[in-house]
């Protein structure tokens, strides 16, 4: 077995997995909570978002934990940008979620 050190790639890799984690469950609560308010629409959406990006993420994160030290800088630029999509993606879902909450409250 090869005992590498934990490399950039391998440090993303871990970090996505735990994002993933963490997005699936906020977006599985998210339509829960917010039924109501964002319709049938919305929900319908946040089940899609909800699979997709921890998915990709999981996989990515996979990739650079188990092959990160193996991969051209191509490759790993690559799964950098996917990586930064998704958490620009789950930040302005959040952030839009929040902003919608302040609006209807008023």
């Amino acid at each position: 077995m090869y005992n590498a050190p934990l490399n950039f790639a391998a440090a993303i890799g871990l970090f996505d997995v735990f994002l993933a984690v963490f997005f699936l469950v906020v977006s599985g609560l998210m339509p829960i909570l917010r039924r109501k308010r964002i319709g049938e629409t919305g929900i319908i959406l946040y089940i899609f978002q909800g699979i997709i990006a921890p998915l990709s993420l999981l996989i990515c994160g996979w990739i650079f934990v188990a092959q990160g030290t193996m991969l051209n800088q191509s490759l790993q630029l690559a799964y950098f940008l996917l990586n930064i999509l998704v958490i620009y993606l789950i930040i302005k879902d959040i952030l839009i979620v929040s902003l919608l909450v302040r609006g209807h409250r008023r």
